[in-house]
């Protein structure tokens, strides 16, 4: 079991720490965007360094949907045979302009899953983190 769950409870709120850990060993997920109160949803792969995700995309409506409107939503989760765990971030995105920014992000290693050219980068600086962990089972009997 990746975390204990010591009340019994069979979900577990993570802590900040617990939440980033989780991230930064994942290299997928789904960006949450929103324009004129419209939500759209995409699955990307991203690589986190120094508190922050980084994603590539190409134009398109993910790229003008983020420049309109900078508050995005980015979640991850994990599913094994007896727990799984969910991790939602909020945060504000940016395309990356800066040559030295590039640079350093270019440094990541990160590759696109799918031979597109994919040449923006993103970051997305955090606002704030939660995390929960699940312990997998049947539905108990209701007690009457």
């Amino acid at each position: 079991m990746m975390f204990e769950h010591t009340d019994g409870n069979p979900v577990l709120e993570l802590s900040d720490e617990q939440s980033w850990r989780l991230l930064e060993g994942t290299k997928h997920g789904r960006l949450v965007v929103s324009v004129a109160g419209e939500p759209d949803i995409f699955p990307v792969n991203y690589v986190s360094s120094n508190g922050k995700l980084y994603l590539r995309t190409a134009p398109g409506n993910k790229l003008a949907q983020l420049t309109i409107n900078s508050a995005v939503l980015f979640e991850a989760d994990g599913i094994l045979s007896d727990e799984a765990w969910s991790v939602v971030l909020r945060g504000r995105a940016r395309v990356l302009s800066n040559s030295a920014e590039l640079a350093e992000v270019e440094e990541l290693g990160l590759k696109s899953w799918v031979p597109t050219l994919k040449d923006f980068y993103v970051e997305i600086e955090p606002v704030a983190i939660t995390g929960r962990h699940f312990q997998l089972g049947d539905q108990p009997e209701r007690g009457f």
